[in-house]
């Protein structure tokens, strides 16, 4: 602390939702933001010129105090690529887990969480659940940066005292930093001037125009046709992670608010058919390259490359072709704008018990503990944290044979997970190595018996023959012949035999 530091007097403190309480905590970060690295302040306050006036608008119509977008300074910088080392992500800082929770999108194609549109309207409902688990905005922005546990444990080690200044000392380091640089943030930004920094700082607020391209379009054609150059299409779509847009549907392209529309669909109806790719690939073998490096590269597996190329070896040269199936998109359309995946988050005020109610996009299964049963273990074949399991019912890690448990899954996975509850644990398992190993667990639940006693599937969006293949663990040809298929062409909604009951 510098003893000298002249903080600003009248400051507007008391006209916000979530309280700026000013005390030696948040008077620290007021002098480094200030003083010791004011070039940091800077930067993210030339930043938010672009960014603050959209996620304002979006905290509005969520219900969720506008003063809290500057949070996203402290978690990300406003940086829409930020990736920290636990894996979170974007600008918002979400786990994979709560972003799906929140609707957003990420398979191998594209990571919504890294969109700063979409990734602020789930932040926006992520803090208000947590609010309505709390009632103190406080905690509930500690929760957003700590699991309910660790949050918990602080508060039980304060006494039980719900409030975030009492659990202050018994928080982790990073936690007890989080709200009072918030606050100290938050004061800055208000008032910039008072502080040392400018009243505004020039940029335009963040927009775009959206344009709808078909999947698997490259982005350096798109860029073409755009006039703008594959780096700039990028900025305007960070969630894209490769070369071309997903497989599926259409895609919302965002471009330059300029961009003339109708010359750039002129110049996209120019585009080559032969530049349009397909669900598979031709790859080239590099020198160096194996099967695996190859699988990896294009977020396949080496039986899949198996199940595409009749006679592969294992034994590969530089130049030789090989078919590559490309990995599957989303299941559903993305959307330009919104969390793809969304629905309206479903929370009450807490309880006396503190259990936390369903999330978003998800519904309720139960499950009933069996002999040798843990938490961690129910936690692996749900797909969730096993802290998610022990908030969801309000307990610690001691379970009871015939328990029941509430467990909350994606709307989309539904089938597959009231299945758990019936399977034996050497089942349970079973799916779990497989799960670990990279094998689509859910395709293969998807299954039904027709007249003849056959197993049958019908085909989803984005599937490819050889991935159904691969799934059941079946051959190519086997599939083939099953269902008098000469080529590898299907169809949405395609009941295909696997085999013989």
């Amino acid at each position: 602390m510098n003893e000298d530091y002249d903080f600003p007097d009248d400051l507007p403190l008391n006209k916000t939702d979530v309280p700026l309480i000013q005390n030696d905590k948040v008077n620290r970060h007021l002098v480094y933001y200030t003083l010791r690295r004011p070039e940091v302040m800077e930067t993210w306050l030339q930043r938010a010129v672009k960014y603050q006036p959209m996620m304002r608008k979006i905290f509005r119509e969520e219900g969720v105090p506008e003063e809290l977008t500057y949070l996203a300074f402290i978690e990300s910088g406003l940086n829409p690529s930020a990736r920290s080392w636990a894996a979170a992500v974007g600008m918002w800082q979400f786990i994979r887990a709560t972003g799906s929770v929140y609707g957003l999108e990420a398979n191998w194609w594209i990571d919504e969480r890294r969109d700063p549109e979409k990734a602020t309207r789930a932040a926006a409902r992520h803090l208000r659940d947590l609010y309505n688990i709390w009632g103190d905005w406080h905690l509930a922005m500690a929760n957003y940066n700590i699991s309910p546990r660790g949050l918990k444990r602080a508060i039980n080690r304060a006494g039980g005292v719900e409030d975030y200044w009492a659990a202050y000392p018994y928080l982790p380091r990073e936690t007890r930093g989080y709200v009072p640089g918030f606050i100290a943030t938050t004061m800055i930004g208000m008032n910039p001037e008072e502080f040392g920094f400018q009243k505004s700082y020039p940029g335009e607020p963040y927009s775009y125009k959206v344009v709808e391209v078909d999947g698997l379009m490259e982005l350096a054609d798109l860029a073409d046709a755009a006039g703008i150059t594959t780096e700039e299409l990028k900025e305007y779509n960070p969630e894209l992670l490769r070369w071309a847009t997903p497989p599926g549907g259409k895609y919302p392209l965002k471009l330059p608010v300029e961009t003339d529309q109708e010359e750039f669909l002129a110049n996209y109806q120019e585009i080559p058919k032969e530049s349009r790719s397909q669900n598979i690939t031709m790859h080239t073998v590099q020198r160096g390259e194996s099967l695996g490096i190859i699988a990896r590269k294009y977020g396949t597996t080496v039986a899949g490359l198996y199940g595409s190329n009749e006679n592969l070896s294992s034994t590969i040269y530089p130049g030789q072709k090989i078919v590559v199936p490309l990995p599957q998109g989303s299941a559903t359309q993305i959307s330009a704008n919104k969390p793809t995946n969304q629905q309206r988050s479903v929370t009450t005020r807490r309880s006396s018990s503190s259990q936390v109610s369903a999330p978003a996009n998800s519904t309720a299964v139960t499950y009933k503990v069996k002999t040798g049963d843990t938490v961690g273990h129910i936690a692996e074949w749900y797909d969730v944290r096993a802290w998610n399991i022990r908030t969801w019912n309000g307990i610690g890690n001691t379970i009871r044979v015939g328990q029941s448990l509430t467990i909350h899954v994606p709307n989309s996975r539904k089938s597959h997970y009231e299945k758990v509850n019936e399977m034996s644990y050497s089942e349970k398992q079973a799916i779990e190595r497989k799960q670990r190993r990279g094998e689509d667990i859910f395709i293969a639940s998807a299954t039904s018996t027709d007249s003849d006693n056959y197993t049958t599937y019908t085909v989803k969006q984005n599937d490819t023959l050889s991935e159904i293949a691969e799934s059941f663990g079946v051959g190519l040809s086997q599939l083939r012949s099953l269902n008098n298929i000469s080529g590898n062409r299907i169809y949405v909604g395609q009941t295909l035999r696997i085999s013989a009951n």
